[in-house]
């Protein structure tokens, strides 16, 4: 390797004489035999199908999707090669930089952000290698061809769930396709979940990748199944069992999710039956699910509705903290919903349910014992102390587990590190706590932060009952900036969070770095346990027990197991459509005669407008060009309107966002945005730079196509003129520029068909002349026909609107001579003798 190395140094730039598309057989058996990224057996079989054709790769939950996608990095890292990875997170690419930065490879890869000026994005991009690009700065580059896109060797795409037509990285891979027939596409995804919504997602994804293989490995396959139980951990599975109060308390807040979901499909019918299930409602994906069908309608539901969406969310988030953290904080959240109900003019309608009444009860019975019947929850709560705190039943397991692993560490000569996972960085403060001080005295510490008077650490918290957010640590800044870790005193026992992490690769760098010899799954994590799993198999000879822990006949095991079934169901709906999958010979992009490349409107997705009734037929269309801002793609637009086969110019525009013609302008702004400029009053300035320089100003306004096509709710509309009201303030800036046009449309397709429209029979704009506009300068000053400040300054006087305010620019020489004219004079050039007569009496008299 040391011989590359000295190769890159002195290698020639990237051209056509050294470009190569395949990696040479001695780095790939390289690979496979390197230590440090030693693959398991159905790894290799992944890596060797997916080296072969070009194709998607979907994994189950953390069985190591982010190893293969590091292994097809790394056989790349030659000057000779250019490849490019789309659909990655900066921390994502810190992670693949420093895997890559303990291997020798010929040349590193690197980063190209916005912080990479354009011509050294040029070099960067002769020099080969593997790049990571942000897939806005790819798609300027692409199109103003500062990438050369025939001497790619190919591109990798990450989280390949993502993609969709309209998006960004679809449309890079479409122009790559387009100029490129010979690079390769390798797309990966760990989410199979994310491909069970609507019709053929799969189908979907995989024409927007350009690729016909599917590639399906679950956990249930028989050649991950088998890798993974050649070495497989000693688990222990901990079973515990709810107390008597924490079961009551689930089944109170089950029984209000029933009601609540009962009155949620009677308020709104069309929510599908069997999705609208108790066990569904304690899923991840609920909210998910629930979102898609109310969003569009969002607008037009009463306020009963909206409160029992929002009902669902506190019970929901309930269930998890009776779980997950201690009665003190469970029952201090309930106090803050009812206080918080106390002064709400509509009030929740589970807090009145029987249900409601056993909930307070219960959670105030784990911190003051069993009461009588007749007082009611809160009742003496500022002369009552806590009579002897309920502890969480996992607590006393812990325990009881960290001793079994000492006297295993002592006797059985088992020796090594210990990591305990726990949900969050909420949860391991406690574990530490608890470890450290025993239960009685850290409950006793969070009543009276909680309820009681300050203690000798400081000011109380949570006197609310909120969640999420903790006390400042001392010494904060001692700890790690990627990830804070939990460490137990005379231990090497390390306490890590599951989820809450800046860094995604936290806990799989603690895994790799610590090489724990026991691991404790204080709570359950699908996506960990297969990590676990991996390890495990990615180490034989070395031992490894995993303690796993959880609570019998509970909502927490139920979410466990739902979420496999889910992933299980995912995979089966796959299989299936994999089975039945029919994929054209043109799919992959490589021939001449493939759809998804032609950029014709009348086959675009959209192209379903009525308004080309009549057989309008286009034999040949035109090469139709649209100048485009830079901060425009962002959005989904300047992909749709390139593949209706129009050429758009990306360029720095400081007046519009598109120019469809010489005098015709488009300020796009989405809802939130044009919410956000008229309060600021940026619109205006826009507005009025528009109706300067461009005949034929737009202003549209584009609503996401997955939400309510309506500017505001009915309810909010009012018969008068209010300074804050949205409609108020349109209304003002069309009659302050007469001249600007609104185009309302419902989606970015329906954007892209009337910019079609709009664009016939007139001519292409110049780049030049609308970079300059705008600009301060003598120059363009000097091609303005008319004084700009002097123009503004007419158009304000009486008499003088849009239509005759050309007349006076034409007739009279300035300001000065304005003044001296007569009426009848004035009467004579505008064509109407009483705007004369207003404009005569606006500038003579008081």
């Amino acid at each position: 390797m040391a011989s590359k190395n000295s190769e890159a140094s002195t290698s020639t730039p990237l051209g056509p004489d050294n470009v190569t598309q395949e990696p040479s057989v001695s780095i790939v058996a390289d690979l496979k035999d390197s230590p440090h990224f030693q693959l398991l057996e159905h790894e290799v079989t992944v890596f060797a199908d997916l080296q072969a054709e070009d194709g998607l790769v979907i994994t189950g939950k953390g069985l190591g999707v982010e190893r293969l996608l590091l292994s097809f990095i790394r056989i790349y890292c030659d000057p000779t090669f250019l490849v490019l990875v789309l659909n990655t997170t900066n921390e994502e690419e810190e992670f693949f930089m420093d895997e890559l930065e303990a291997c020798n490879v010929p040349q590193q890869p690197k980063i190209i952000t916005n912080e990479v000026g354009t011509n050294e994005r040029v070099s960067v991009y002769m020099k080969g290698g593997v790049l990571f690009v942000t897939s806005r700065i790819l798609v300027v580059d692409i199109l103003t061809e500062r990438l050369p896109t025939h001497l790619v060797t190919g591109i990798i795409v990450y989280r390949a769930h993502k993609i969709v037509e309209s998006g960004q990285e679809a449309f890079i891979l479409r122009m790559y396709r387009q100029k490129n027939k010979t690079g390769f596409i390798k797309a990966f995804s760990d989410s199979p979940t994310s491909f069970t919504s609507g019709f053929f997602q799969v189908e979907r994804v995989m024409r927007n990748l350009f690729v016909r293989k599917l590639f399906l490995w679950p956990r249930f396959h028989a050649s991950v199944a088998d890798a993974l139980e050649k070495n497989k951990p000693d688990v222990v599975e901990l079973h515990v069992d709810l107390t008597p109060l924490m079961t009551s308390i689930q089944m109170a807040v089950l029984d209000l999710l029933g009601c609540c979901l009962r009155e949620l499909r009677k308020s709104y019918q069309s929510l599908d039956p069997d999705e609208m299930t108790v066990e569904n409602c304690i899923g991840k994906n609920f909210d998910k699910f629930l979102r898609s069908q109310l969003d569009p309608v969002w607008h037009q539901l009463s306020s009963r509705t909206k409160n029992l969406v929002s009902d669902l969310k506190v019970l929901r988030t309930l269930l998890v903290h009776l779980t997950q953290y201690d009665a003190v904080t469970f029952y201090a959240f309930l106090e803050s919903l009812r206080a918080s109900e106390k002064n709400s003019t509509n009030p929740s309608l589970w807090l009145f349910l029987d249900a409601a009444n056993n909930l307070f009860v219960n959670a105030r019975a784990r911190i003051f014992g069993i009461t009588k019947k007749n007082e009611g929850p809160g009742s003496k709560r500022s002369t009552e102390r806590p009579s002897e705190i309920e502890e969480s039943p996992k607590w006393k397991v812990l325990s009881e587990i960290l001793e079994e692993i000492k006297s295993s560490s002592a006797t059985a000569g088992i020796e090594g590190p210990t990591l305990v996972v726990a949900n969050d960085e909420r949860t391991c403060n406690q574990l530490k706590e608890y470890i450290s001080g025993g239960g009685k005295r850290l409950l006793d510490k969070i009543y009276e932060r909680t309820f009681g008077k300050k203690d000798d650490e400081g000011p109380p918290i949570a006197k609310n009952g909120r969640f999420g957010k903790k006390r400042p640590e001392k010494n904060s800044s001692e700890q790690s900036e990627k990830f804070q870790l939990k460490i137990l005193p005379d231990t090497y026992t390390i306490i890590h969070p599951l989820r809450g992490n800046s860094d995604p690769y936290s806990l799989m760098k603690t895994l790799t770095e610590m090489e724990p010899r026991y691991i404790v799954m204080y709570d359950a994590g699908m996506e960990f346990v297969r990590q676990v799993e991996v390890y495990a198999a990615s180490r034989p000879g070395v031992q490894l027990r995993v303690y796993f822990i959880i609570y019998s006949d509970s909502v927490e095991e139920q979410r466990y197991l739902t979420t496999l079934r889910e992933e299980k169901e995912a995979f089966e709906m796959l299989i299936r459509q994999k089975a039945a999958m029919v994929v054209p010979e043109e799919r992959d992009g490589k021939s001449d005669i493939a759809s998804e490349l032609l950029r014709d409107s009348s086959k675009a997705a959209d192209a379903v407008s009525s308004r080309k009734a009549g057989g309008r037929k286009d034999d040949k269309p035109l090469q139709r060009k649209i100048i485009v801002d830079m901060r425009e793609f962002r959005s989904e637009l300047p992909s749709l309107i390139h593949k209706r086969g129009i050429d758009i110019e990306p360029v720095t525009l400081e007046v519009g966002d598109y120019i469809l013609s010489p005098d015709m302008c488009v300020e796009r702004k989405s809802l939130s945005d044009l919410i956000g400029s008229l309060n600021s009053g940026r619109l205006y300035n826009q507005a009025l730079a528009m109706t300067r320089f461009y005949n034929r100003p737009i202003l549209l306004i584009e609503f996401d196509q997955n939400k309510s096509f309506s500017l505001q709710s009915k309810s909010s509309l009012g018969n008068e003129l209010s300074i804050q009201n949205v409609t108020s303030k349109l209304a003002l800036l069309t009659l302050h520029f007469p001249k600007l046009r609104i185009i309302w449309t419902q989606s970015p397709y329906a954007t892209a068909e009337i910019f079609e429209d709009l664009k016939s029979n007139y001519p292409d704009p110049d780049s030049e002349t609308a970079m300059a506009l705008g600009l301060d300068s003598d120059e363009v000053a000097s091609n303005l026909k008319y004084n700009i400040r002097s123009q503004d300054f007419l158009c304000k006087m009486a008499g003088i609107n849009s239509k005759n305010y050309r007349l006076i620019l034409n007739k009279v020489k300035d300001i000065t001579e304005l003044v001296s004219l007569e009426e009848e004079t004035l009467a004579a050039i505008l064509g109407n003798s009483q705007n004369a007569k207003l404009l005569y009496d606006f500038i003579h008299r008081e």
